[in-house]
C-alpha cells in the first residue's frame, strides 16, 4: 500500500481515507456527510476525460469528487 492523495488515484483502485485536510470546513463537512470519512473505503469507477470528476464508490453509494476536492484526502492505495 502507498499513501498519497486521492487525486493520484487511477480507475480501479481501491483506497481506504487516511485523513481529510480540515480546510475548507465546508468541504470536510460535505465530504462527511457523504461517507467520505478515516477509515471508509474508496473505489476509484471512472474519469472524466480530463481526470475531473471522478466517479467513486464509497460503501454503496456512488459519488462525483471533482479534482480540488479529492487533493484534500489522504489514501493508502491498495
Amino acid at each position: 500500500m502507498s499513501q498519497s492523495l486521492l487525486s493520484t488515484a487511477r480507475r480501479g483502485d481501491r483506497c481506504v481515507v487516511l485523513h481529510i485536510h480540515p480546510e475548507p470546513p465546508e468541504l470536510r463537512s460535505r465530504l462527511y456527510a457523504l461517507g467520505v470519512i478515516p477509515g471508509s473505503e474508496l473505489e476509484i469507477l471512472r474519469q472524466a476525460p480530463l481526470g475531473d470528476p471522478v466517479q467513486v464508490r464509497v460503501g454503496g453509494s456512488y459519488i462525483s469528487i471533482r479534482k480540488s476536492e479529492a487533493e484534500v484526502i489522504t489514501v493508502n492505495i491498495r
